[in-house]
């Protein structure tokens, strides 16, 4: 759906399930009205500035990168089937590309891309595992997660370990 925003020498790549409804509706990531991602980065750190879903290539001006997990399937993750996600190709990327580090945009993200059940994914870092980039796990931006307001602090821990704040 979305184009893969990828490079050598980024710090980090975020990484999510899926586009959503409206971001391919509108072609650009995490373009939902309500969703918190741009107001975040910025809020957190990872950018100077503001940008609008409509920008997301220029992440790669600030070393970081963004894709997803399938790019076939879209819609909430409830709307999509395992068969819908490339997990092997997410994980050859990012031994390509070699970033820094990897912070999954929700707990669903992470589970799959590590292979692990969601209800045992802890949020925050996680174990370093040797010849891969730091791992993170974020809470979802998306207006569907209740749970956004006490648990954003995990986005400015992981722009702080990551050296963007």
């Amino acid at each position: 759906m979305l184009p893969d925003v990828l490079a050598w020498g980024l710090r980090l790549v975020f990484c999510g399930t899926a586009a959503g409804p409206e971001s391919a509706r509108l072609g650009a990531y995490y373009a939902g009205p309500r969703n918190a991602f741009w107001p975040t980065l910025a809020e957190a750190g990872f950018t100077p500035g503001l940008l609008r879903p409509a920008e997301y290539a220029r992440l790669r001006d600030h070393r970081i990168g963004l894709t997803d997990l399938s790019k076939t399937g879209r819609g909430m993750d409830r709307d999509l089937s395992p068969g819908d996600f490339d997990i092997d190709r997410f994980w050859a990327a990012m031994a390509y590309w070699s970033p820094r580090a990897i912070a999954f945009t929700s707990q669903e993200a992470g589970a799959l891309a590590l292979r692990r059940r969601k209800r045992d994914m802890a949020f925050g870092a996680q174990p370093a595992a040797p010849g891969r980039p730091a791992i993170f796990v974020l809470p979802s931006p998306s207006a569907a997660n209740g749970h956004w307001a006490r648990m954003r602090h995990h986005w400015h821990d992981c722009a702080r370990a990551t050296g963007f704040a």
